[in-house]
């Protein structure tokens, strides 16, 4: 936990801080339609909104709120905090006393420090009232959460941040920045263009960064930096940039010291991917999406590899969970886990802003991926393909059945029944077979491996068929900054359209859902009745039965011939889509 340390101008002395504090405290009261805002952070912790609650006379206020706070991994041990609160009824702005205290490391999420905070006036207030009253917090420094300052999916650190729960590491990551390749010019000068590139490297909590090459398409830097690795399953994150703070080009030419730097492109490289004590030496491709399209700026050349001093602990770092357990066992909110990383990020940047060389916070945000959650139509259609592929394999298969029912191959249907009615016999081969066939799959697909890590995917990004007012939105701010009326609107209406579709799905899946549940409710008394009538005598049926004797009818009653077959939906079928839905009851 890290907080700012508030400035001391205008606080009591060390006397009348004490005579405060050992003094009986009480809140006055006030008046009606009043209630308590206290802050924490410029942030609200909690409202009275019940006139109950409202105190009479001299009352203790009690009300419960929780907030967290990512501290920096700082020499220091303790925690400042400056909590403010708002009397809009006096309009007196006080201040929360100000004290340093150890707090203690818990890696449990149980240990915690009770103080009492005394009230005091600032210095700027002349005329106060009495001013008894108290703040009573708990505090912690839960060790046992990691706090992402990167997304999970391509997370390079997954450790607490307790250092006594660190386990020890199970190898080494080598990597060696060769060169660039076709760099294109970021900035101008007498009308040339040149690029002075550098490159920035990030894996858990060591960030890199190599010296800037002058004027040059082609830099070679030939460094090779090494990282420890605590899991297997994390990704290395290299970008290039462009050096705005040197010889003076178009963006600052007009005296801006603090141009940006130009971010020229990056590449993940997760290391479960790589083979261990192999040395991979390849280009990747350096793309950049802005608000004009989707450009590619160069390439970069790497040489990657990853050692393994234990296969049997790496292999096992496979079964642990992913984050500590303090995630799962008191599991922070979403908006919790966002604060967090905000302030995490920030925590980063103004720590490699102070070191030498120094990290511009663009550089930090970019390599950090900071607002890459932001709604965006491009991210959209991208995931909607990806479910897109992943359920293909499943409507091959129904295709597949679909062509065995309908008889297009009589050979090949002929060996299903077979099949399937070897299964009905000997029912114990059903998972065998299965897990052998996908034994023989992966076994097939071993010469098909891919040979190099993979690397931006543009066309998988959905980039290079967005539109360019679908850019310009992704690259909005948030709240946006557009002025333009008819933009807005027209984004509204397209975000209305796609949002339409996802509810109308919505509104299926639960239509559905409260169908099947509608059959025992007697919503509809007669088709409960129907269906009652059916699983009584489905129960005696089945009762003396054999079940391989009814798994084989239905099976080959469902691959029969076409020629036995009907165009219209089934009787089951039938019946479902009349039963009622709580679609009769919405507005």
């Amino acid at each position: 936990m890290e907080c700012k340390s508030p400035s001391t101008e205008g606080e009591p002395s060390a006397k009348e801080r004490a005579r405060i504090e050992n003094s009986s405290f009480s809140i006055p009261s006030p008046p009606r339609g009043y209630f308590p805002r206290p802050r924490v952070g410029g942030r609200e912790l909690f409202k009275l909104s019940s006139s109950a609650a409202r105190p009479r006379g001299p009352a203790q206020l009690k009300t419960h709120g929780r907030e967290v706070w990512s501290r920096g991994r700082e020499p220091e041990e303790t925690l400042m905090i400056q909590p403010n609160t708002f009397d809009p009824y006096r309009k007196i702005h006080f201040t929360l006393g100000v004290q340093a205290m150890a707090v203690p490391r818990g890696i449990s999420g149980v240990v915690s420090t009770e103080v009492m905070w005394g009230i005091f006036p600032p210095a700027t207030q002349k005329k106060v009232e009495k001013l008894n009253s108290r703040v009573h917090l708990r505090i912690s420094f839960d060790g046992g959460y990691h706090v992402l300052d990167e997304l999970t999916h391509y997370s390079s650190d997954l450790r607490p941040t307790g250092r006594q729960l660190w386990k020890p590491a199970i190898g080494v990551l080598e990597i060696g920045i060769l060169s660039a390749q076709n760099l294109t010019a970021m900035k101008t000068k007498d009308g040339r263009g040149f690029t002075d590139a550098y490159c920035v490297a990030k894996y858990g909590q060591k960030w890199i960064r190599t010296r800037t090459i002058l004027n040059n398409f082609n830099p070679k830097w030939n460094e090779q930096y090494t990282w420890e690795v605590y899991d297997p399953c994390t990704v290395i994150t290299i970008g290039v940039f462009d050096n705005s703070q040197l010889q003076g080009g178009n963006a600052n030419s007009n005296g801006n010291a603090n141009a940006k730097d130009s971010k020229i492109g990056k590449v993940r490289i997760r290391l479960s991917t790589l083979e261990t004590d192999r040395v991979y030496t390849h280009s990747y491709p350096l793309i950049v999406l802005s608000p004009s399209g989707v450009k590619k700026m160069g390439e970069i050349q790497l040489a990657v590899r990853f050692s393994c001093a234990s296969l049997i602990n790496m292999l096992t770092m496979y079964t642990q969970p992913l984050l500590p357990n303090l995630h799962y066992i008191h599991p922070l909110t979403t908006h919790q886990i966002e604060i967090l990383r905000h302030q995490a990020t920030q925590i980063v940047s103004t720590r490699l802003s102070r070191a030498e060389p120094p990290l511009r916070k663009e550089v930090v945000e970019y390599m950090l991926d900071v607002g890459s959650n932001m709604w965006s139509v491009r991210r959209s259609k991208a995931n909607h393909s990806r479910i897109a592929w992943i359920l293909s394999a499943l409507v091959k298969i129904i295709k597949w059945f679909d062509q065995i029912c309908e008889w297009k191959s009589p050979f090949i249907t002929i060996l299903v029944h077979i099949l399937f009615l070897a299964f009905v016999c000997f029912p114990w081969m059903i998972f065998s077979t299965i897990f052998f066939y996908l034994f023989l799959i992966g076994t097939w697909n071993y010469r098909l491996r891919p040979r190099h890590p993979p690397h931006m995917d543009v066309r998988l990004s959905q980039a290079d068929v967005a539109q360019k007012d679908e850019l310009e939105e992704e690259f909005d701010t948030f709240p946006t900054s557009l002025k333009q009326v008819d933009v807005v609107k027209m984004r509204y209406d397209r975000l209305r359209a796609i949002a339409s579709r996802v509810q109308t799905l919505f509104g299926d899946l639960a239509t559905q859902g409260e169908r099947f549940y509608n059959l025992l409710t007697w919503r509809d008394p007669r088709a409960t009745a129907l269906f009652l009538i059916f699983c009584l005598v489905a129960s005696l049926v089945l009762y003396v039965t054999p079940p391989k004797a009814v798994i084989s009818v239905m099976g080959f009653y469902t691959m029969r011939h076409p020629r036995f077959r009907d165009q219209l939906p089934s009787y089951p079928m039938n019946f479902l889509r009349r039963l009622p839905a709580k679609t009769d009851g919405l507005l």
